[in-house]
């Protein structure tokens, strides 16, 4: 299965943007049907966006939608997050997760529905 590690956090002001990366290694990554999470302290992991096999969907959270965008290139393995106009409370750490699944078409929002996780990347939004 693959590994996943994500980079491009670190501190950003209000109204700015940041690109964040996923790689994967060791596995078929055009497999997966991937998504992005992000957590702040005391709080569940929260859904932020989903992107199908191929890339030729995706879903947003509400709070993101408009501002985000999501890709991935499967030819490098690489899963791309895209953040525009930040927000102080878009500050998380940041994890991209990758599911086994293959029902429906491939947008899962559960944080019960992704199978490997990265190890997170954190962003600050400063105000």
């Amino acid at each position: 299965q693959v590994q996943l590690v994500e980079s491009g956090g670190g501190l950003v002001q209000t109204g700015g943007s940041l690109r964040l990366s996923c790689t994967a290694s060791g596995g078929t990554f055009s497999s997966y049907a991937m998504g992005w999470f992000r957590q702040t302290p005391g709080k569940r992991r929260e859904f932020v966006a989903a992107i199908t096999w191929g890339g030729e969907n995706t879903y947003f959270a509400d709070s993101v939608k408009g501002r985000f965008t999501a890709s991935r290139d499967n030819a490098k393995n690489t899963l791309y997050l895209e953040m525009n106009s930040v927000k102080p409370e878009d500050t998380a750490v940041y994890y991209c997760a990758a599911s086994n699944r293959d029902w429906g078409i491939g947008l899962y929002t559960g944080e019960d529905q992704y199978d490997i996780w990265g190890q997170g990347t954190r962003v600050t939004v400063s105000s």
